[in-house]
């Protein structure tokens, strides 16, 4: 019953951890990621499809993405949804190609991304320890039960702590990454 409670706990933090990857691919860094486009749709006759399922996304080169739809027609709709979204991205359309160049970053806009990774960041921390609450909380519940000892719950309540710990540092190494990638010029 101990061991199901951990396993679920470092399952579901792990997860969080992976959501925090996931934003972190969403702030761009100035150089060309295909990421940066996960969360564009278009209107693929009538369906709202995301944009990898309608084209090809390529690294042309460190600061430029090639876009290219699958279906002619629907080059203008591509363009339109990038020009329509909070991207800040102005694509270059040439025959059946979309470039989509990355601007530099200002150092404003550097630091705006950064407020925005330490949010996501904190975001991931709050998960994880509500994660550890729920654990720590069905770790009681089986001490009234009379299913575990006092000593097995404290040893339970240690174990998730040092799990909680573990994986608290590696948000934090993963935000001191980020942060250096967005203050890289």
């Amino acid at each position: 019953m101990l061991e199901e409670i951990k396993q679920d706990a470092q399952e579901r933090m792990q997860k969080s951890l992976g959501a925090l990857a996931g934003a972190f691919a969403k702030i761009r860094t100035g150089r060309a990621h295909p990421g940066i486009l996960d969360g564009l749709t278009v209107d693929y006759y009538g369906t709202t499809t995301p944009l990898n399922q309608v084209a090809n996304i390529t690294v042309e080169d460190s600061r430029t993405l090639a876009i290219v739809p699958w279906e002619k027609p629907m080059v203008s709709v591509v363009e339109k949804a990038i020009l329509k979204s909070d991207l800040g991205l102005n694509p270059a359309t040439s025959g059946d190609k979309i470039r989509l160049p990355m601007p530099a970053l200002t150092e404003e806009n550097r630091r705006d991304l950064t407020k925005i990774a330490k949010s996501e960041a904190e975001n991931a921390r709050v998960a994880i320890r509500n994660i550890r609450r729920d654990a720590n909380a069905d770790l009681k519940d089986l001490l009234k039960e009379k299913e575990i000892t006092e000593d097995e719950e404290r040893k339970g309540t240690d174990d998730i702590q040092k799990l909680t710990d573990a994986k608290i540092k590696e948000i934090e190494d993963s935000l001191v990454t980020k942060e250096s990638d967005l203050m890289e010029i």
